[in-house]
């Protein structure tokens, strides 16, 4: 979390998150706040795979 600010009754969370954790997020998101939050996700930055990741996708496509 790279930090947090009140909009009016809402709060607005920065954060950089990996994009492989980001799938399902709108569904578990809405189930937590009755469907009234809202997301928007933007790139930044491409970062290496973590070295168990690279190994369970090359053990998968080799």
């Amino acid at each position: 979390i790279q930090g947090q600010e009140a909009r009016g009754v809402a709060v607005v969370i920065n954060a950089m998150v990996p994009l492989a954790n980001m799938f399902k997020y709108v569904d578990n998101l809405r189930s937590m706040s009755q469907g009234r939050a809202a997301y928007t996700m933007q790139f930044d930055h491409y970062e290496p795979v973590p070295t168990a990741v690279a190994q369970e996708v090359q053990k998968k496509y080799a």
